[in-house]
């Protein structure tokens, strides 16, 4: 298997925001075995060839040549492609750093990437033993505190982000999360507001409000090197 195999469900030629540093360009990997209620991206859950190419990538790639810092793999859950590790060598051989986005669903695969990584972003989505709460999947709360303690120990640049949804978590949920989080080493935490935009969960569209107070913001950002809240 190569890159070539890599399932790309899309790609986003710059981005300034999904690798922080980085003018970078974004591939978008198909297939999750989460379902997030808040995902906004869906359309990339199902584990199916996406309508874009490895090569489609490269070509990109080659006419951006000078302009771009890096490549982010994002998804969708870009760690369950088996391709991948050959697409992130296939970056790095151009001169160009590799970020990644996961959800922290694949340890072992997780192993063998990180040390292709330059950057992470990864999502602790609910305190651990909550987890099936917001991925629909018994269990999954097991694979993100592994991935977790991995991405941690390995001392890649990172940001951990939590998406909030007052009906998916309540602010002390959040507060012992963050606590959680601190003690486990992560010094880079960013809170997202829920976003409607591709939710597909009407219930979820119909129910968003403000989880956090201003004092639980102010305790948990004093926890952490870097802490950012960000809006819908």
């Amino acid at each position: 298997m190569g890159a070539g195999a890599l399932r790309v469900g899309g790609f986003t030629a710059f981005t300034a925001t999904d690798f922080p540093g980085k003018l970078a360009a974004a591939v978008f990997i198909q297939g999750c075995p989460w379902r997030c209620g808040y995902c906004h991206n869906p359309h990339l859950q199902p584990r199916r060839r996406g309508p874009h190419s490895w090569a489609d990538v490269m070509a990109l790639l080659v006419r951006r040549a000078g302009l771009l810092d890096g490549v982010v793999f994002s998804g969708g859950e870009p760690t369950m492609d088996p391709a991948l590790p050959f697409a992130m060598a296939a970056v790095r051989q151009m001169g160009l750093a590799v970020g990644l986005h996961t959800a922290c669903i694949y340890p072992r695969r997780l192993k063998e990437l990180l040390p292709l990584v330059d950057w992470v972003g990864f999502d602790i989505k609910a305190p651990f033993d909550a987890y099936q709460r917001v991925t629909g999947v018994a269990g999954s709360g097991e694979p993100a505190r592994a991935c977790l303690e991995m991405i941690v120990e390995s001392g890649v640049a990172h940001e951990c982000r939590t998406t909030l949804h007052p009906a998916l978590l309540s602010e002390a949920e959040v507060e012992g999360l963050a606590t959680t989080l601190a003690d486990a080493g992560v010094r880079n935490y960013a809170i997202q507001t829920f976003r409607a935009q591709g939710c597909a969960d009407a219930g979820l569209n119909a129910t968003a409000g403000a989880v956090m107070s201003a004092a639980a913001l102010q305790r948990i950002g004093a926890r952490f090197e870097t802490f950012v809240l960000r809006p819908a």
